[in-house]
């Protein structure tokens, strides 16, 4: 049981940490939208969106260097961007946060990956999401950009207390996290065993088999090998989950949705279960809190145990935050833990 005096303990150990996110980030733009603005081009015929306000936010492994950062300890990351509009905007962005970019490469033939949101805002107060529209790198990164960018790994890995890995792209070798970085992390965290290193990849967690994960169950199902084709049980969550534990003998951090976490390792699964949240919900981004929390828990010395009840914890202040993604401050966790776990 998580108390509130060990809450206040690992919550306060927090600023006194640096860690080192890697991987891919990303530009999140929102475009607001307001219908009662709209006109017809004279061009087309075609109703034209008026953008009444834009508004921009690190994404991806971006928002978990926010929510790192919105918790206490110095971030440090280490990522390619393009050197293009969104990249400047990204690097404002990391600018106002106060993160180290000394290891950002800015790669003069790639995108800054961004995801454009608009947002409509209609007569009758509505707000909803349109049509994304992505801008992503489509072919494999160049050999000198990953090779920088392992270099500044090699660099700022020794003076960090964690790492985390944040690995977004589907496609292979088109993202951040090459064959050669993520071998580089590998060997970061063989050579540094009391140092956390944990992961989190939609495609390629099983690649990473000596790190701490923390996949949903389809993505840990992915990588034994096997596809689901049905609704995975929480029973079945468990079962997956050690035996990934098993497989890379480190702990896996399963998350369930709103049953909460599966702590697992070689030989059991033990829930964490989700904080209640009450109201209208966003779950976008969650997963990136919960990693970022674990993360500075286990640096700030949790156990796995302690470190889950803390990710869910500040997943339940950001899932509240409808329509953005969002931080959980030291205080809002702890608020959350005297309304739900006293």
């Amino acid at each position: 049981m998580l108390t509130r005096e060990r809450l206040s303990d690992l919550l306060g150990q927090m600023s006194s940490l640096r860690i080192l996110v890697v991987g891919d980030l990303f530009l999140d733009r929102y475009l607001e939208i307001d219908r009662s603005l709209a006109e017809i081009s004279l061009e087309t015929g075609l109703e034209a969106h008026q953008v009444a306000e834009v508004r921009a936010s690190p994404g991806a492994g971006g928002n978990v260097v926010a929510n790192v950062r919105a918790l206490g300890p110095q971030v440090g990351v280490v990522s390619i961007i393009g050197d293009d509009g969104e990249g400047y905007v990204l690097r404002r962005c990391l600018e106002e946060l106060d993160v180290d970019m000394s290891g950002l490469v800015v790669a003069s033939d790639r995108f800054t990956p961004t995801y454009t949101k608009p947002m409509m805002h209609e007569l009758d107060g509505r707000v909803h999401e349109l049509s994304r529209l992505d801008i992503c790198n489509r072919t494999p990164t160049p050999a000198r950009w990953e090779r920088e960018a392992v270099e500044a790994f090699r660099e700022l890995a020794g003076k960090a207390d964690g790492v985390l890995v944040a690995d977004q792209v589907t496609g292979d070798e088109l993202g951040v996290m090459t064959t050669g970085l993520r071998e580089a992390v590998i060997d970061s965290a063989g050579s540094s065993p009391g140092k956390p290193h944990l992961v989190d990849s939609r495609m390629r967690v099983g690649l990473y088999r000596p790190l701490m994960l923390k996949p949903n169950a389809a993505e840990a199902l992915r990588a034994l090998g096997r596809e689901a084709e049905d609704a995975i049980s929480l029973e079945e969550a468990g079962a997956i989950g050690v035996e990934l534990a098993r497989r890379g003998e480190r702990t896996v951090f399963l998350t369930v949705g709103e049953k909460g976490t599966l702590v697992c390792d070689a030989d059991h699964a033990e829930r964490v279960p989700a904080v209640p949240v009450r109201g209208e919900i966003d779950v976008v981004g969650a997963g990136d809190t919960t990693i970022a929390a674990i993360a500075a828990s286990l640096c700030a010395g949790a156990t796995p145990l302690e470190a889950a009840s803390i990710g869910n914890l500040a997943a339940s202040v950001t899932i509240q935050c409808v329509g953005t993604t969002g931080t959980a401050s030291p205080q809002q966790i702890m608020a959350a833990w005297e309304r739900n776990l006293r």
